[in-house]
């Protein structure tokens, strides 16, 4: 049985991917602090000998036995991960580098959550992987995007010093059950507004761009990188661009058509994007994958998921 270890295995990615490898019937070794993942993400299989689970802080090194890595672990809100930006640093950094020198020794193959947040406020639309991006490296978002940038530096140097089989994934916007309803993203934040039937907040006019991808196909494009032969970066997410305005009347008029949208100032400093979207032509090429789930049906998914799990108190 193939024995996994999953790297930020309670967060939501994390957990979701754990979930698809049980189902394999194979082996998961659950790696995380706790500090932003949520445990029962895991409660479905916390009595299933297939599921392992180990509180650890992946800044420190740690010696365990699998057959594969994912490395997923890192806070990856903005809202989180702003809150202690040198622990973030530190988690991406140094949790990327104890886990490539973990899989040297074990000489096996490491998955690296990657991001596109790479790519910064992009002047390249959409993005493709050969594009070096365009970084604030003093903003308040840079603690996340320049230690994704020199995490995958330290994964091309073990590539080149001791040929550690490594697999990089540019994640785009990702949304799907398991989301924490505090995260601070857009689409958690809209859902559980409008399920407590409060108005949907937008900060600034609304006409920013994203992408986003039901988690469900990027699960399965993370699996099919894994299986493949190929190490560079390559872009997994949905090449559909939507405005933050649409994406909040769709909520809405799926939820409570009567509610209000309030737009709220953008701070100066946030450093957010104007535009982001993947060019996914190398994953089609190379893996034979692009999203298959609709922006409605994922969303109609999520919101059922919220209205069962979320805390109304």
């Amino acid at each position: 049985m193939t024995i996994n270890l999953v790297t930020g295995g309670t967060g939501f990615l994390g957990s979701n991917l754990i979930e698809h490898l049980i189902k394999k019937n194979q082996k998961v070794i659950c790696l995380d602090n706790n500090i932003t993942g949520n445990i029962n993400n895991l409660k479905k299989w916390k009595n299933d000998k297939r599921l392992e689970i180990i509180e650890h802080d992946i800044v420190d090194p740690i010696f365990i036995k699998a057959d594969r890595i994912w490395h997923l672990a890192c806070p990856a809100s903005p809202k989180i991960y702003k809150l202690d930006p040198i622990k973030t640093a530190k988690t991406s950094f140094l949790g990327t580098l104890n886990m490539l020198e973990l899989a040297e020794k074990l000489n096996i193959k490491i998955f690296h959550a990657s991001t596109s947040e790479i790519y910064g406020n992009p002047r390249e639309h959409p993005q493709q992987e050969s594009y070096w991006g365009s970084v604030n490296p003093i903003g308040i978002r840079a603690c996340y995007n320049e230690s994704k940038r020199i995490s995958e530096t330290l994964c091309f140097d073990f590539k080149r010093m001791f040929n550690t089989n490594i697999r990089i994934a540019r994640i785009f916007n990702t949304y799907g059950p398991k989301m924490d309803q505090d995260d601070g993203r857009v689409i958690s934040n809209f859902i559980v507004q409008a399920l407590k039937s409060k108005p949907l907040k937008v900060y600034g006019n609304g006409n920013q761009t994203r992408s986003f991808c039901y988690v469900k196909d990027l699960i399965i494009g993370i699996n099919k990188l894994m299986e493949s032969n190929y190490y560079a970066p390559i872009n997994l997410g949905n090449p559909e661009e939507f405005t933050i305005n649409q994406i909040a009347k769709m909520i809405r008029d799926m939820t409570n058509p009567e509610l209000e949208v309030l737009y709220e100032p953008l701070s100066l400093e946030n450093d957010d994007p104007e535009r982001r979207m993947p060019d996914i032509k190398l994953a089609k090429k190379i893996l034979d994958w692009k999203p298959t789930i609709s922006i409605k049906d994922g969303l109609s998914k999520t919101i059922n998921w919220f209205r069962k799990n979320i805390d109304f108190e």
